[in-house]
């Protein structure tokens, strides 16, 4: 029976926040899952790809191993209930499927906004944890190869990457554009809501700015300083640390203003600061900005810029999607090549063997001068022979009909007696 390669994915369109947690997995976890599917089932070419938005798990088997899968899961996560998870994964049977999942994944186009950069990191990681656990084979290293290569190409041929396309990652890349000439600028993010969270780990993508967070929760500051290494002030403190920051980021849900026109012109400005305002209602004074050295961008601001960018890289999906289909061509007839070769080696073994077997049997007596001439002639009639059946073995894959072929070639030439015989020579 054939492998085929096989997907199972969970995502923001098929499941809530608190069923994304349940099956989320860190690096750990997804190893151990990993692992265990090697041992208990014998998979091969497996990718698990697991972010905040979606796990998937990719496999080549020739079972089905869906509810498997998904109880080994619930055992790695300590589940109660795994299998009624089921109902939120959409199953990939074919490789068709499959494939065009994860391209489509690794390019961005299932993100939840749109051409997500993060995406192909998490990818390439996701592939270098199975690579390093030796379940990466020809397969799955070929098709990531591919995906990077197509990867490349969208980057270089369409807009569908440009500039920033969520309000978060746009104040991010305001803040770099802005502080671009400032050493290791100095960042107070006060409120820490689904925005201000949000703003704090795309803040990784300013590796020498200086950051500091605070939130009314003052626990949910220290949780997420711990993990990305953030200086934490309580929030009692915050209008007091305004002074030493060079941005004022501010996502706070308050029916007035707190940082006010008064408290900005008390403030130390040596050139500049820059104050980003991403509260509705706003938290800070439009009037800030007639204090020497202030400067204000509030959410709207920001919405436009990702609006733009988010209305180019939708105008650039269907170049992406030709771009994924040429890609998914080009891997496909790779695959089929790969599908005859191990037929074809087979049948050129057998031909060889026979053709030694009569060399032998006739030419005892022979010279060398003799023996050459009709070793080289025997040579020249097997391959000509051969030239047929993988002629017909490569017309098939363009048809799709390789398997009929490939069963065909094995019956009429007892291939399988010959896979039996190299099982014995090994043992």
């Amino acid at each position: 029976m054939q492998r085929k390669f096989k997907a199972l994915s969970l995502s923001y369109k098929s499941a809530p926040v608190d069923i994304r947690e349940l099956v989320s997995m860190d690096d750990a976890t997804a190893r151990g899952l990993l692992i265990k599917l090697k041992e208990f089932f014998s998979v091969s070419d497996t990718l698990i790809l697991s972010t905040c938005n979606r796990t998937e798990i990719y496999y080549s088997h020739e079972l089905d191993l869906s509810l498997e899968i998904i109880k080994l899961l619930g055992v790695e996560k300590s589940l109660k209930d795994p299998v009624s998870l089921l109902e939120y994964f959409q199953v990939f049977h074919e490789d068709k499927e499959s494939i065009g999942q994860l391209f489509r994944v690794s390019m961005g186009l299932e993100a939840q906004v749109i051409g997500d950069m993060q995406i192909s990191n998490q990818v390439k990681r996701a592939y270098q944890a199975s690579a390093d656990l030796d379940m990466a084979g020809p397969f799955l290293h070929r098709l990531m190869h591919t995906i990077f290569f197509t990867n490349k190409r969208v980057v270089q041929e369409t807009a569908f990457r440009d500039g920033a396309a969520s309000v978060s990652y746009a104040a991010v890349e305001l803040i770099g554009e802005l502080t671009s000439n400032t050493l290791n600028p100095r960042i107070l993010l006060i409120g820490l809501g689904e925005i201000g969270e949000d703003v704090a780990k795309n803040m990784v993508h300013l590796p020498t700015a200086q950051i500091t967070i605070t939130n009314r929760t003052y626990s949910k500051a220290l949780e997420l300083g711990a993990e990305y290494g953030f200086r934490v002030i309580p929030f009692e403190e915050s209008l007091a640390a305004m002074d030493d920051a060079d941005v004022i980021v501010c996502s706070i849900m308050k029916s007035e203003p707190i940082i006010t026109k008064q408290l900005v012109h008390n403030l130390n400005i040596k050139s500049y600061k820059l104050f980003i305002d991403l509260s509705v209602p706003r938290s800070i004074d439009t009037t800030i900005e007639d204090v020497p050295g202030a400067l204000l961008y509030n959410v709207d601001n920001i919405k436009s810029k990702a609006s733009e960018t988010l209305e180019k890289r939708i105008a650039s999906i269907p170049q992406v999607e030709n771009i994924i289909e040429e890609s998914i061509h080009e891997f496909h007839n790779w695959k089929k090549e790969m599908m005859v070769s191990p037929t074809i080696n087979k049948l050129k073994n057998v031909l060889e063997q026979i053709r030694k077997e009569e060399l032998e049997r006739y030419l005892k007596n022979a010279d060398a001068k003799e023996y050459a001439i009709i070793d080289k002639i025997t040579k020249s009639m097997m391959q000509k022979i051969i030239k047929v059946p993988v002629v017909q073995l490569r017309a098939a894959c363009k048809r799709d009909q390789a398997e009929e072929m490939i069963d065909l070639i094995t019956d009429l030439f007892d291939l399988e007696k010959e896979r039996e015989n190299e099982e014995v020579k090994k043992h």
